[in-house]
């Protein structure tokens, strides 16, 4: 190994601080700015400071070398891209505010990068002409740039993010499938090298448009996915992803016997829980019928009432059209919709989409279409139709897996990869052709693969940090060994002998070198800035014994210089 440079903490930008931040949410947000990696810019903006800096490189160089190992080329394209393409794509208006959108002084529209399918197409279309320039695949690492609302959680919901976007480039879908599984099994070796425990699930493409879909999740505390696993059969998905199978109804159960439909006085419950405490009936016998726009249109969609809908499954189903909730604006326009008291049965011209436990001979308490007034014996089939089924509902703890029926688990967890084949989605849009083995124009089929290269820096806070402090994993570290020198003139001087000898070997050395500093704080600091290992240059310095940490476990021992040395460079 190549001889090291030991830095020393006395010349190190990286002050520590005792208390958390006030406004930090999260396990990583706090450690990371009381250790030092990081400090906000802006609402969601991040300056990575000297020890982040290093941290966030050891992940790229990790992704770099396992991207390069399946054939990846790397590029860099630009963030600052014109309207344009995205305009060809339809993404300009799709991503909606999410999207940077800036104009240059002679008013032409730009954008900043979010993703850059729309891009390398282009760079492709104008590299590639014929099947033998494929299959190509292409990444980068660049700055990313989403207008998030709610910036939150440090690093973990930005507006300025670092990510890998790799794209794959085949003329037919088994080539994609083929590049599809070497980034599948590209993104396992990463995420192991990196130390990060995560799950592989069935995921929904959303924007980015595209079939076949899997996430990498981080389970941790501070996620803000939620995937089901079940215990049976192995079968995970992000929850958004689960869709239990659409049973048919019996040709005969619309008729099955139930009371006329009666309409009963509710005043002051516009809620299913007052209206289930008002009647005395479980939340479940009661129909929830939420009201949305689709594309403009207003649409209800009905589930039981002791369940949610999932926006984002209702918008999978009904993608590429816009679903976005109804106003007070929409309720003044339409005086037939009564706010809180909606019901399937009456509703005139408004599509009705419904969950598959609301089927045919079902009965249900429901609103009633007036004020203060609901109806029960609404019988589906009977009182009213569903225009379609859709599993819509959000999955429950205990829900049936898809797959064997068991219960379903449900975990929190950070997304830090996704892949998708994507087909030919952007290659329609913008005419991406090569020349076949035929002689004859073939449109091009391709895949992007995504890892928040900065996520995955607090997705790994999150994991392995204790009460103590971080905890980095050695590939990641920014360091190998922390040095600390206790205070004394002898016990600086070994301490650095310790740092020289460990650098020279090749081992990247922090060195606590500072003056003035008690040896607590100096050991407080290294317990919270979370290299592998710390050495310690203490009492028994003048007999060249140091004290031997290892942080993960927290297992010290006493031992002379040169078999700590001996140990700390294998």
């Amino acid at each position: 190994m190549a001889t090291q440079h030991v830095q020393r903490m006395s010349r190190l930008m990286a002050r520590t601080l005792r208390e958390d931040p006030a406004d930090a949410e999260t396990l990583s947000h706090r450690l990371l700015v009381r250790a030092g990696y990081v400090r906000r810019s802006s609402a969601g903006v991040w300056t990575w400071l000297p020890l982040g800096k290093r941290v966030l490189e050891n992940v790229s160089r990790i992704v770099r070398e396992e991207m390069d190992a399946i054939g990846g080329q790397e590029v860099l394209l630009p963030a600052l891209l014109p309207r344009e393409p995205y305009e060809t794509s339809g993404r300009w208006s799709e991503y909606g505010g999410l999207l940077f959108r800036l104009k240059d002084r002679k008013g032409a529209d730009y954008l900043l990068g979010p993703t850059h399918e729309e891009i390398f197409t282009l760079v492709v279309k104008d590299q590639c002409t014929s099947y033998k320039d494929l299959p190509v695949i292409l990444y980068q690492i660049q700055t990313k740039y989403r207008d998030e609302a709610r910036p939150r959680s440090g690093v973990l919901r930005g507006r300025e993010f670092q990510m890998k976007d790799s794209y794959s480039f085949d003329v037919d879908d088994a080539g994609l499938a083929e590049s599809y599984a070497l980034h599948r099994a590209a993104y396992q070796r990463i995420f192991t090298r990196l130390g990060l425990d995560h799950r592989i699930v069935s995921a929904v493409s959303g924007a980015m448009g595209g079939s076949a879909s899997e996430e990498f999740l981080a389970p941790a505390a501070a996620g803000e996915d939620t995937f089901a696993d079940c215990p049976g059969c192995g079968y995970a998905a992000n929850t958004e992803a689960v869709m239990f199978p659409l049973t048919e109804a019996g040709a005969g159960a619309a008729a099955a016997e139930h009371p006329p439909l009666e309409e009963i006085p509710t005043p002051d419950t516009p809620t299913i829980e007052t209206l289930a405490a008002h009647l005395g009936v479980p939340a479940s016998a009661t129909l929830k019928n939420l009201l949305v726009k689709v594309d403009g249109e207003i649409t209800a969609v009905g589930v039981p009432g002791d369940r949610e809908v999932d926006l984002g499954k209702l918008a999978e189903h009904l993608a590429p059209a816009v679903v976005e909730l109804v106003t007070a604006e929409d309720f003044a326009d339409r005086p037939d919709l009564v706010r809180g008291y909606v019901g399937p049965q009456g509703l005139g011209k408004v599509r009705y989409l419904a969950d598959p436990r609301v089927a045919p001979g079902t009965a249900w308490v429901t609103g009633a279409n007036k004020p203060d007034t609901h109806a029960r014996n609404v019988v589906c089939g009977r009182d009213f139709q569903v225009d379609r089924h859709l599993d819509v509902a959000v999955v429950e703890p205990g829900d049936p897996c898809p797959q064997c029926g068991a219960g379903l688990r449900l975990d929190r967890a950070i997304e830090v990869g996704h892949i998708f084949q994507l087909g030919r989605k952007y290659a329609d849009a913008f005419g991406l052709d090569v020349l076949g083995r035929e002689g004859k124009p073939v449109r091009v089929t391709m895949g992007s693969y995504g890892i928040g290269v900065s996520r995955a820096v607090a997705a790994l806070a999150e994991q392995t940090a204790d009460e103590r402090g971080l905890s980095w994993p050695e590939e990641v570290a920014p360091a190998d060994v922390h040095v600390v020198a206790a205070g004394k003139a002898v016990q600086l001087a070994l301490a650095e002998q310790a740092a020289e000898a460990l650098a020279a070997a090749g081992r990247r050395v922090l060195l606590d070198d500072r003056a003035g500093l008690s040896p607590g704080v100096k050991l407080t600091d290294a317990e919270l800035i979370g290299v592998p290992w710390i050495l310690v240059a203490g009492r028994r310095a003048g007999e060249s014994v140091v004290e031997l940490q290892h942080r993960a476990t927290g297992t010290r021992e006493e031992l002379p210089l040169a078999e700590a040395l001996t140990r700390l460079t294998p």
